[in-house]
């Protein structure tokens, strides 16, 4: 870059992190908590950056910020700068002081199986000193009597003593395989669906539940199969047994199912990360955490 380029830059990086993670969280005062910062701060440093550059980047909706046109235009070019000084930061620490021992992360099995083995293989080639647990359980685990360092949820943790950060938005649709759809037919409305047969994901009654509020009214003779194990439920799905919702991230990485019904609302489906307060001070939980939050966002 020749010095006539190098002038025409004329943000700093605080600037351009206060917008990255103002557009991630959503709010001024929920980007002010990640970052440590005071709201007033943080403000200052976006309206900075908008002055700098001559746009308008968010605009109030309600309680809530929404990103302007020149906000979305610009905001993959910031995420690209949060990613190179992540990567940074990391090259510099793996200078100073090697990052080693065990972390211990807890996701539901079928998370587990299908979503995290490509993000371990990113963990181990950034940092191969770290020697990953992984509990692959339904339950949730206790994080604050270290049953794990690190949970990934589907829920947002309601104590106030564990740290928690928004990392993916997704959706459940209802998926099937070729092998069902050939014998029992290709429904193509929700009324379709009366004589189908259903894997239930736990409990039958709550599942049913769960799908009616979808608006999908079935009965209980619908479910011919269930289990408490998401791999088992997505196995019998794709032996043909019958059809489940699934989030779409797993269906995406499942090439014998297909989508049935599109019609159907998708159900919402949030990803938390959660570890307890000694992500503060411990470097390689804070380090698993980071990559976990950046692979899954």
């Amino acid at each position: 870059m020749n010095s006539r380029a190098w002038q025409t830059i004329s943000f700093d990086w605080n600037q351009a992190r206060a917008f990255l993670v103002t557009a991630e969280e959503g709010s001024l005062s929920a980007a002010a908590r990640a970052l440590g910062l005071t709201q007033p701060t943080l403000g200052r440093q976006v309206s900075a950056l908008e002055a700098s550059l001559g746009v308008t980047l968010f605009e109030r909706v309600g309680r809530s910020l929404s990103l302007t046109d020149a906000g979305l235009e610009l905001l993959d070019h910031v995420k690209g700068m949060g990613d190179a000084a992540g990567r940074m930061s990391l090259a510099a620490s793996g200078q100073s002081q090697r990052i080693e021992g065990p972390v211990c992360i807890t996701a539901s099995d079928l998370f587990s199986v299908c979503l995290l083995p490509p993000v371990l293989t990113q963990l181990r080639e950034m940092a191969p000193g770290i020697d990953v647990e992984v509990v692959a359980a339904n339950d949730i685990r206790d994080l604050k009597r270290r049953e794990a360092d690190i949970s990934i949820r589907h829920a947002r943790p309601t104590q106030s003593d564990l740290i928690a950060k928004h990392v993916h938005d997704s959706t459940a649709h209802l998926y099937a395989a070729p092998a069902y759809l050939e014998r029992h037919g290709r429904p193509k409305t929700i009324e379709n669906l009366a004589s189908a047969v259903f894997v239930a994901a736990g409990q039958p009654d709550r599942y049913l539940e769960n799908l009616r509020q979808l608006g999908i009214p079935l009965a209980k003779a619908n479910i011919k199969y269930a289990s408490d194990s998401g791999v088992m439920v997505w196995e019998m799905v794709k032996q043909g047994l019958g059809m489940t919702m699934m989030f779409r991230d797993v269906a995406a990485v499942t090439p014998e199912v297909e989508q049935v019904v599109p019609e159907l609302d998708p159900a919402p489906i949030s990803t938390w990360l959660v570890t307890h307060r000694e992500l503060r001070t411990s470097r390689r939980i804070r380090l698993v955490f980071d990559l976990l939050a950046e692979a899954l966002r």
